[in-house]
Protein backbone atom coordinates (compact mmCIF):
# COMPACT_ATOMS: atom_id res chain seq x y z
CA UNK A 1 0.00 0.00 0.00
CA UNK A 2 1.57 3.22 -0.75
CA UNK A 3 1.60 5.85 1.82
CA UNK A 4 -1.04 8.13 -0.39
CA UNK A 5 -3.64 5.08 -0.56
CA UNK A 6 -5.83 5.37 2.36
CA UNK A 7 -5.98 1.45 4.12
CA UNK A 8 -8.95 -1.00 2.66
CA UNK A 9 -10.27 -0.54 6.95
CA UNK A 10 -10.97 3.39 6.04
CA UNK A 11 -14.25 1.78 4.34
CA UNK A 12 -15.16 1.06 8.42
CA UNK A 13 -12.52 2.90 10.35
CA UNK A 14 -13.95 7.02 9.77
CA UNK A 15 -12.27 9.11 11.61
CA UNK A 16 -14.37 9.26 14.54
CA UNK A 17 -13.82 5.14 14.73
CA UNK A 18 -10.25 5.82 14.45
CA UNK A 19 -10.01 9.00 17.64
CA UNK A 20 -12.25 6.28 19.91
CA UNK A 21 -9.66 3.69 18.90
CA UNK A 22 -6.97 6.25 20.29
CA UNK A 23 -8.68 7.19 23.38
CA UNK A 24 -9.16 3.41 24.26
CA UNK A 25 -5.68 2.80 23.39
CA UNK A 26 -6.13 -0.09 20.37
CA UNK A 27 -5.29 2.52 17.19
CA UNK A 28 -1.46 2.05 17.44
CA UNK A 29 -2.06 -1.46 16.46
CA UNK A 30 -4.49 -1.12 14.32
CA UNK A 31 -1.83 1.42 12.80
CA UNK A 32 0.64 -1.40 12.40
CA UNK A 33 -2.15 -3.60 10.75
CA UNK A 34 -2.89 -1.03 8.22
CA UNK A 35 0.95 -0.65 7.65
CA UNK A 36 0.48 -3.91 7.05
CA UNK A 37 -1.53 -3.99 3.96
CA UNK A 38 -5.04 -3.57 5.92
CA UNK A 39 -7.68 -5.71 5.10
CA UNK A 40 -8.14 -7.46 2.38
CA UNK A 41 -9.92 -6.30 -0.92
CA UNK A 42 -10.41 -9.53 -3.39
CA UNK A 43 -12.34 -12.64 -2.57
CA UNK A 44 -9.64 -15.24 -1.55
CA UNK A 45 -10.44 -19.43 -2.63
CA UNK A 46 -11.08 -19.83 1.39
CA UNK A 47 -13.60 -17.06 1.25
CA UNK A 48 -14.89 -18.20 -1.58
CA UNK A 49 -15.41 -21.53 0.07
CA UNK A 50 -16.89 -19.76 3.03
CA UNK A 51 -19.21 -18.03 1.22
CA UNK A 52 -20.62 -20.84 -0.55
CA UNK A 53 -21.14 -22.96 2.40
CA UNK A 54 -23.75 -20.71 3.84
CA UNK A 55 -27.18 -20.68 4.13
CA UNK A 56 -27.86 -17.52 5.36
CA UNK A 57 -26.43 -13.57 5.24
CA UNK A 58 -27.57 -10.17 6.78
CA UNK A 59 -27.30 -7.33 4.57
CA UNK A 60 -27.23 -3.75 5.45
CA UNK A 61 -28.16 -0.59 3.35
CA UNK A 62 -28.64 2.81 4.44
CA UNK A 63 -31.45 5.43 2.96
CA UNK A 64 -29.84 8.45 1.49
CA UNK A 65 -30.85 10.52 5.01
CA UNK A 66 -28.16 7.78 6.51
CA UNK A 67 -31.19 5.42 8.25
CA UNK A 68 -29.99 2.00 8.56
CA UNK A 69 -31.53 -1.07 8.15
CA UNK A 70 -30.87 -4.82 8.23
CA UNK A 71 -32.35 -7.67 6.39
CA UNK A 72 -32.20 -10.98 6.26
CA UNK A 73 -31.52 -13.42 2.98
CA UNK A 74 -31.38 -17.16 2.73
CA UNK A 75 -31.23 -20.31 1.00
CA UNK A 76 -29.23 -23.77 0.12
CA UNK A 77 -25.62 -23.49 0.25
CA UNK A 78 -24.83 -21.81 -2.70
CA UNK A 79 -27.70 -19.13 -3.07
CA UNK A 80 -24.66 -16.74 -2.58
CA UNK A 81 -22.74 -16.65 -5.53
CA UNK A 82 -18.86 -15.89 -6.20
CA UNK A 83 -19.06 -14.40 -9.91
CA UNK A 84 -15.39 -13.22 -9.37
CA UNK A 85 -13.10 -12.09 -7.56
CA UNK A 86 -14.72 -8.96 -6.34
CA UNK A 87 -18.32 -9.24 -6.98
CA UNK A 88 -21.42 -11.86 -5.36
CA UNK A 89 -24.42 -12.11 -6.81
CA UNK A 90 -27.78 -13.56 -5.57
CA UNK A 91 -31.46 -13.93 -6.58
CA UNK A 92 -33.80 -11.99 -4.54
CA UNK A 93 -37.05 -13.81 -3.57
CA UNK A 94 -40.53 -11.95 -2.99
CA UNK A 95 -41.75 -11.61 0.51
CA UNK A 96 -43.57 -9.10 2.56
CA UNK A 97 -43.22 -6.47 -0.32
CA UNK A 98 -41.46 -3.69 2.12
CA UNK A 99 -38.73 -3.36 -0.88
CA UNK A 100 -36.76 -1.51 1.65
CA UNK A 101 -33.52 -2.84 0.93
CA UNK A 102 -34.47 -2.35 -2.94
CA UNK A 103 -35.74 1.44 -1.92
CA UNK A 104 -32.48 2.17 0.10
CA UNK A 105 -29.72 0.69 -2.73
CA UNK A 106 -31.88 2.94 -5.60
CA UNK A 107 -30.30 6.33 -3.65
CA UNK A 108 -27.25 4.27 -1.09
CA UNK A 109 -25.68 1.92 -3.03
CA UNK A 110 -23.37 1.42 0.24
CA UNK A 111 -23.97 -2.16 1.96
CA UNK A 112 -22.42 -4.53 4.11
CA UNK A 113 -22.64 -8.42 4.15
CA UNK A 114 -22.27 -10.34 7.71
CA UNK A 115 -21.86 -14.50 7.96
CA UNK A 116 -21.98 -16.39 10.15
CA UNK A 117 -21.06 -19.93 10.79
CA UNK A 118 -22.49 -21.05 14.62
CA UNK A 119 -21.37 -24.54 14.07
CA UNK A 120 -17.59 -23.32 13.62
CA UNK A 121 -17.94 -20.58 15.29
CA UNK A 122 -17.02 -17.70 12.64
CA UNK A 123 -18.17 -14.34 11.04
CA UNK A 124 -16.86 -12.25 8.07
CA UNK A 125 -18.08 -9.11 7.62
CA UNK A 126 -17.72 -7.39 4.05
CA UNK A 127 -18.22 -3.99 2.48
CA UNK A 128 -19.06 -2.63 -0.65
CA UNK A 129 -21.37 -1.66 -2.60
CA UNK A 130 -24.80 -3.31 -4.07
CA UNK A 131 -27.02 -2.52 -6.80
CA UNK A 132 -30.67 -4.10 -7.79
CA UNK A 133 -30.66 -5.95 -11.37
CA UNK A 134 -33.71 -5.93 -12.87
CA UNK A 135 -32.78 -8.52 -15.39
CA UNK A 136 -34.49 -12.07 -15.33
CA UNK A 137 -31.49 -14.12 -17.60
CA UNK A 138 -29.42 -12.93 -14.92
CA UNK A 139 -31.82 -13.64 -11.97
CA UNK A 140 -32.72 -17.15 -13.76
CA UNK A 141 -29.00 -17.68 -13.14
CA UNK A 142 -28.12 -16.83 -9.53
CA UNK A 143 -31.60 -19.13 -8.33
CA UNK A 144 -30.60 -21.92 -6.62
CA UNK A 145 -32.29 -25.38 -8.78
CA UNK A 146 -35.12 -26.65 -7.03
CA UNK A 147 -35.92 -23.82 -4.67
CA UNK A 148 -39.29 -23.02 -3.21
CA UNK A 149 -39.00 -19.08 -3.78
CA UNK A 150 -40.07 -16.78 -6.38
CA UNK A 151 -37.27 -14.62 -7.71
CA UNK A 152 -38.21 -11.05 -8.21
CA UNK A 153 -34.79 -9.63 -9.05
CA UNK A 154 -31.05 -10.09 -8.61
CA UNK A 155 -28.76 -8.31 -6.44
CA UNK A 156 -24.54 -7.58 -7.23
CA UNK A 157 -22.43 -6.85 -4.49
CA UNK A 158 -19.02 -5.47 -5.09
CA UNK A 159 -16.63 -6.02 -2.61
CA UNK A 160 -14.40 -2.78 -1.24
CA UNK A 161 -13.30 -4.90 2.02
CA UNK A 162 -13.43 -7.93 4.10
CA UNK A 163 -12.32 -8.87 7.94
CA UNK A 164 -13.04 -11.81 9.45
CA UNK A 165 -13.88 -11.53 13.29
CA UNK A 166 -12.35 -13.76 16.33
CA UNK A 167 -14.82 -16.19 17.77
CA UNK A 168 -15.18 -14.90 21.44
CA UNK A 169 -19.04 -14.29 22.44
CA UNK A 170 -20.36 -16.65 19.12
CA UNK A 171 -22.20 -19.05 20.87
CA UNK A 172 -22.28 -22.41 18.93
CA UNK A 173 -25.04 -23.87 17.58
CA UNK A 174 -25.91 -26.43 14.93
CA UNK A 175 -28.01 -26.84 11.78
CA UNK A 176 -31.57 -28.78 12.83
CA UNK A 177 -30.39 -30.98 9.33
CA UNK A 178 -26.96 -31.95 10.46
CA UNK A 179 -28.48 -32.89 14.17
CA UNK A 180 -30.41 -35.16 12.74
CA UNK A 181 -27.93 -36.24 10.24
CA UNK A 182 -25.59 -37.03 13.47
CA UNK A 183 -28.85 -38.69 15.92
CA UNK A 184 -29.33 -40.79 12.99
CA UNK A 185 -26.15 -42.25 12.24
CA UNK A 186 -25.62 -42.89 16.05
CA UNK A 187 -28.89 -44.84 16.09
CA UNK A 188 -27.90 -47.08 13.31
CA UNK A 189 -24.91 -47.72 15.06
CA UNK A 190 -26.80 -48.32 18.29
CA UNK A 191 -28.71 -50.94 16.39
CA UNK A 192 -25.87 -52.66 14.79
CA UNK A 193 -24.37 -52.80 17.98
CA UNK A 194 -27.45 -54.15 19.80
CA UNK A 195 -28.15 -56.85 16.19
CA UNK A 196 -24.13 -57.82 17.31
CA UNK A 197 -25.07 -58.08 21.06
CA UNK A 198 -28.26 -60.28 20.28
CA UNK A 199 -26.60 -62.74 18.12
CA UNK A 200 -23.31 -63.09 20.67
CA UNK A 201 -25.81 -64.14 23.14
CA UNK A 202 -27.34 -66.68 21.00
CA UNK A 203 -24.09 -68.37 20.42
CA UNK A 204 -22.99 -68.59 23.29
CA UNK A 205 -26.87 -69.75 24.66
CA UNK A 206 -26.08 -72.56 22.17
CA UNK A 207 -23.18 -73.46 23.17
CA UNK A 208 -24.17 -74.34 26.78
Amino acid sequence: MSSSQAPASDVAFSPAVKAVQARRGSREAYARMEARGSWQTRITPELAGFIASQISVFIATASAEGQPTIQHRGGPPGFLRVLDDRSIGFADYAGNRQYITTGNLGENPRACLFLIDYAHRQRVKIWGEAAVVEDPALTARLMPPDYAARPEQAILFTVTAWDANCQQHIPQRFEAADVAAALAARDRRIAALEAALAAAERRLSEAS
